[in-house]
């Protein structure tokens, strides 16, 4: 991923700060530390892989308008939360730029898939003789 991406993810994101309920105590009804952070995706001019991966991963923080809402209240300071929020979607845009790897199909060779449906045989078996006993199997 290039870091002009990066510059432009950072530069269209909107801050706002919130009251938020996380650690501080007192200090937390006091001051707003809580940081909002909103990104349109749209001006990223994503590929249509990296745009469905990030969609997929943001889930239910990317809106019905494009916005990507990121919220970051870990901490007791609005600038060591604005920059955990910036890292969140550093590392949200990182994740949807790697391509998953493909899955490689397994196969079972000849001897393991007899022994697979030689153990299922006598577990039929087993099944097979519960049940009523009728006068004929005395």
């Amino acid at each position: 991923m290039d870091r002009s991406l990066l510059s432009r993810a950072h530069a269209l994101a909107e801050e706002s700060f919130l009251a938020g309920s996380g650690p501080g105590g007192q200090n937390a009804n006091k001051v707003a530390t809580e940081v909002q952070l909103r990104v349109n995706i749209y001006p990223l001019r994503l590929s249509p892989p990296v745009f469905a991966r990030l969609r997929d991963l943001a889930g239910s923080k990317l809106t019905a308008a494009g916005d990507l809402l990121i919220t970051a209240r870990q901490h007791r300071t609005q600038d060591a939360n604005r920059q955990a929020a910036r890292a969140k979607l550093e590392e949200l845009l990182e994740d949807a730029h790697r391509q998953p790897k493909k899955r490689a199909k397994t196969r079972v060779n000849r001897v393991g898939k007899t022994k697979r449906l030689k153990s299922k045989k006598a577990r039929s078996d087993v099944k097979a003789k519960r049940g009523k006993v009728s006068q004929s199997d005395w």
